[in-house]
């Protein structure tokens, strides 16, 4: 079963806007089969947290490992059951964090399992916020710590509501199961983590090193900028390697080049950005893709990849600039 676009809200962001007069792409796109994204409405109140009862897990036992989870047994609590199975030593996730886990979701009176991201070898990024994902997620997972398996039911009023979720076969009676294993966890002081790559061009940009969560600094040269698209490494991550069809969860400031004036930035804004590589000037679409995750990237965008003469009325921007970019690759979508 795919997984379908995740509702995370437009980001704030200049980048994800179409320069030179393209459309943006169509995030309505790919919504075939389940996950725990938000039903249209979130309005319950805050629910009770018990212990149980919660059905076993009988195989794949281990942390990121796929379990089988056996049939809810009699009926299922009409408050969150939420039991942490393996108690991971990590950071602590908030509410409003955005968290890295696979995940399987089956049926209480079934066992019938309507999704999970073992299979698809792609653990989902998603952020524990109201209107982003169903509010048992948000309750459960608020508190733990990654390295952790959390397994909860989720009653409906908590989960799709009375309209159940047609798609994967979830009635709007139905109780769900959940087992979570927490990767990781980000918010607006996180940091890409890459090993230092040496800044070697006097004629670019030179970007700071820091790893505290807070704006690196970037110092432009007082030369021509060049005229090709510049996506250089200045922390080298581990992680995944980005497609052009993916989607990323980053921190990053833009200034222009001319005057070295910050236009854009999450870390002003103390908030990360989500969006699709199809989504934005055609400079961050190449100039992230292959980039791996965990990286700090340089990206020097000349106006034909850019804006061109037709900047975001407001944004500050002039016409024909060449952009710079500081972008932290935080996790792949």
């Amino acid at each position: 079963m795919r997984r379908r676009s995740l509702m995370i809200a437009v980001p704030a962001g200049l980048v994800t806007l179409a320069g030179c007069g393209e459309d943006k792409a169509d995030s309505s796109k790919a919504t075939d089969g389940a996950s725990p994204s938000a039903p249209d409405a979130s309005a319950a109140p805050s629910p009770k947290i018990v212990d149980g009862p919660l059905p076993a897990i009988t195989a794949g036992t281990k942390f990121d490992e796929k379990p089988t989870v056996a049939k809810g047994s009699g009926d299922p609590s009409k408050d969150l059951a939420v039991k942490t199975v393996i108690a991971g030593g990590g950071r602590t996730v908030a509410e409003g964090d955005y968290v890295q886990a696979n995940y399987l979701g089956q049926i209480w009176d079934t066992a019938k399992v309507f999704d999970n991201s073992y299979d698809r070898k792609t653990p989902l990024v998603i952020q524990l916020a109201q209107g982003s994902i169903i509010d048992g997620w948000r309750y459960a997972l608020t508190g733990k710590k990654t390295g952790s398996r959390v397994q909860f039911s989720v009653p409906p009023t908590w989960g799709y509501g009375e309209q159940g979720q047609s798609q994967a076969g979830i009635k709007g009676t139905d109780t769900l199961v959940f087992v979570v294993d927490l990767q990781a966890t980000f918010n607006a002081k996180s940091s890409a983590k890459g090993t230092e790559v040496a800044q070697d061009n006097v004629d670019l940009p030179k970007v700071g090193t820091n790893t505290d969560g807070k704006a690196p600094s970037v110092e432009v040269p007082k030369t021509d900028p060049p005229g090709k698209l510049v996506a250089n490494y200045i922390l080298e991550g581990d992680g995944a390697t980005v497609g052009a069809e993916d989607s990323v969860l980053v921190q990053y400031k833009g200034v222009q080049w001319d005057n070295g004036k910050e236009f854009d930035s999450t870390y002003s804004r103390k908030a990360l950005t989500s969006f699709s590589l199809q989504q934005v000037v055609k400079g961050w679409s190449q100039g992230l893709t292959g980039k791996k995750v965990g990286s700090r990237v340089l990206i020097v965008i000349p106006p034909d990849l850019g804006y061109g003469d037709n900047p975001p009325e407001g944004s500050g921007i002039a016409k024909g600039a060449t952009l710079v970019f500081t972008v932290d690759i935080l996790a792949k979508m």
